[in-house]
């Protein structure tokens, strides 16, 4: 699937499960990463408070998921610096919210073995937001203790999904699974 707008890791022996409860919030296909699926929601940003909706009314139906990560925008790239390049415009519209704030990036990478480092990656773009916000004369501040928000980062393949959760979206949707 090209243009998918959530991440989904499901827990082992789940994979059925988990795809045939998906379906019925858009379409979703499989990934060449092991319990990694990929889906078109619907309604992206309704998608997790649908599911917990669900799980209000049947406490079993979300155990297929480990990890549900919707995302606000994608960006298509081929090599490590056309990555870094794409990432710092995508996350740029997300300054004025950070202004101030304490946050950090986190990244899930499947794809680019050896060419793309998590860790590298992260420290990355949390140094350019950091620069970008000082340039504003807004400073922020990298914090894992309790973080005004995080920025999430997947990839699959040649493909990232970004999204900025805030401390209460953290708390509100349990299968965020940031940190």
């Amino acid at each position: 699937m090209k243009e998918w707008n959530a991440v989904v890791t499901v827990h082992e022996e789940g994979y059925s499960r988990a795809r045939r409860l998906l379906e019925q919030f858009g379409e979703v296909a499989k990934t060449g990463f092991f319990n990694i699926l990929v889906m078109r929601a619907a309604e992206p940003d309704r998608l997790l408070g649908s599911l917990e909706e669900l799980a209000r009314q049947d406490p079993d139906a979300l155990l297929p998921l480990a990890r549900v990560m919707p995302v606000v925008r994608t960006v298509s790239f081929q090599s490590p610096e056309e990555f870094e390049t794409k990432t710092c415009q995508a996350v740029s519209s997300w300054v004025p919210r950070l202004s101030g704030a304490g946050f950090h990036v986190r990244m899930h990478r499947r794809g680019f073995k050896g060419k793309l480092s998590s860790l590298e990656e992260e420290h990355f773009l949390d140094r350019y937001l950091l620069e970008t916000l000082e340039r504003a004369g807004t400073p922020g501040r990298i914090t894992f203790d309790d973080p005004d928000a995080i920025i999430a980062l997947e990839t699959i393949g040649p493909q990232a999904g970004l999204a900025l959760w805030t401390r209460e979206e953290l708390r509100r949707h349990p299968l965020l699974h940031l940190d």
